[in-house]
């Protein structure tokens, strides 16, 4: 059958040709790259029943939404880092909040500058790289100047006026970058710093319409301090936000290295739990807020067409689940967080996708959609592409996390798979971690010493090895830190 050249475009744009992938025109695709600061999977586009975000339910609706995605350290500048470069912790050799991947991989391709040699314009407003929050807001932070043409760094009222507003319930701790804290703001929305980074993007995406680009839009909420519009406070009534259950008895489940707060709970009340749920999830709503106007603004200029909009979350965020709050460990929690991947170049529309996925393979799928030529070949992740056209399709690739207790010279490291989690402390001497999320999504019985699981715990401690070797492990090598350099500054939080 004859096929005009009308009808085989027209194809492309449906979807209804045969690739995975609808291919890359000659007008190459813009991309929306849009994060948020710990932020957990409390979304209502991924089933929560109380958390309002239909800015990224839309997102959702435009494309797929990744139910098992996870990052590769669950603190901000290890995990980001890991994100920006292709290459697991072992390999950046970032492990804290001080060290910057410049002053270990040096020559290192970004994820931006792969766009930029592909005659990108790229920039970002806000946190993509690592900042100390709140410390370092309104400043470059951690950022790497080589990955942009420009950069825009805004410090709005919550960060310049309203810190010392809040209300906190962990004075003791070091900062209020790790406090429990959060103050419901007077200030309209336009005076805060994430409002601020949308508008920044949002001129940038006007003025660089006719080019092709790769915009950053780094959003720091819901990162403590919480400090939002309290219209968003008032979405959340007391009489809906429920504490998390936990029993005493869950810290004798995992490892001792498996556990980060202490005490437990960081000794709130259940009263004082359910207020800091509440501030968390009325800052969800804040982020969600300027997603939408971010999304609305691709509608106006004409643009939505040739973006694909990626959104992610740095690492996840413990609200009470055994005993923990913020993040720093690899219980599902702290280490599972939202991936969404809509508009240009996404066959799929409004699906869930139930495979194991990573931070790392961002890298690679961007590089693919938007026909990237030049990019590393060393990168840890896989492509999505074929995720992006059938979210079910067959796909073995586990999702690997770590974290390291510094002040103990212990490493853990996990693999999590459509089903299990397998993990170890100092390689196993210092305990074990299998938990079968089908029978146990509270991770609350800890297979690890059960005879009948040893089959299920060699094979996935095979494959745990295997990755972790080939992502830069030294077996029975534990990194030591050296303290930061004063040039590159001190947080004790981020």
């Amino acid at each position: 059958m004859r096929v005009s050249r009308r009808t085989f475009v027209g194809s492309l744009l449906t979807g209804a040709s045969a690739s995975l992938l609808t291919p890359a025109p000659r007008t190459r695709r813009n991309v929306l790259f849009i994060a948020s600061d710990d932020l957990n999977n409390c979304l209502s586009c991924y089933g929560h029943p109380i958390v309002r975000t239909p800015n990224i339910d839309r997102l959702a609706r435009s494309g797929v939404r990744f139910d098992r995605s996870y990052c590769q350290y669950s603190l901000c500048s290890p995990s980001r880092t890991s994100l920006m470069t292709g290459l697991a912790p072992d390999t950046t050799r970032v492990w804290d909040l001080n060290t910057h991947f410049r002053d270990t991989i040096g020559g290192v391709t970004t994820l931006p500058q792969a766009f930029q040699k592909n005659g990108y314009f790229t920039a970002r407003a806000g946190k993509i790289y690592h900042y100390g929050v709140p410390a370092q807001i309104g400043t470059p932070g951690l950022d790497d100047p080589r990955s942009w043409n420009q950069t825009v760094n805004p410090a709005g009222v919550d960060h310049t006026r309203e810190e010392k507003l809040v209300t906190n319930y962990t004075p003791s701790r070091p900062g209020l970058g790790a406090s429990i804290s959060y103050h419901a703001s007077e200030a309209s929305d336009d005076q805060h710093t994430d409002h601020q980074v949308a508008s920044a993007v949002i001129e940038m995406m006007e003025k660089h319409r006719r080019d092709p680009w790769f915009l950053g839009a780094g959003f720091y909420r819901p990162h403590v301090p919480w400090i939002v519009p309290s219209k968003y406070f008032d979405l959340y009534p007391m009489d809906r936000i429920e504490a998390a259950p936990f029993d005493e008895s869950e810290l004798k489940i995992a490892p001792e290295f498996a556990y980060f707060t202490r005490p437990v709970n960081l000794g709130m009340s259940v009263r004082q739990r359910r207020e800091a749920i509440r501030a968390y999830y009325a800052s969800i709503s804040f982020m969600d807020a300027q997603v939408g106007r971010l999304l609305d603004a691709l509608d106006r200029t004409g643009q939505a067409k040739n973006t694909t909009v990626v959104f992610w979350g740095d690492n996840g965020y413990h609200l009470g689940e055994h005993g923990q709050w913020m993040k720093q460990t690899v219980f599902e929690p702290a280490s599972r967080i939202p991936l969404l991947i809509g508009g240009a170049g996404v066959k799929a529309r409004g699906r869930g996708c139930p495979r194991t996925v990573e931070l790392l393979d961002l890298y690679p799928t961007l590089a693919e959609v938007c026909g990237l030529s030049g990019a590393p070949a060393n990168l840890h992740g896989r492509s999505l592409a074929p995720l992006l056209a059938t979210p079910n399709a067959k796909w073995d690739h586990p999702a690997v996390s770590q974290m390291l207790r510094a002040a103990r010279n212990v490493m853990g490291y996990s693999i999590r798979t459509e089903r299990h989690r397998y993990g170890y402390w100092n390689e196993g001497k210092e305990g074990e971690e299998l938990y079968d999320y089908q029978a146990d999504p509270r991770e609350l019985r800890n297979l690890a010493k059960e005879a009948s699981s040893d089959s299920l715990k060699q094979s996935l401690r095979a494959q745990l090895d295997a990755i972790t070797r080939h992502r830069g492990r030294t077996p029975g090598v534990v990194p030591a830190l050296k303290p930061p350099t004063p040039a590159r500054g001190a947080e004790t939080s981020d």
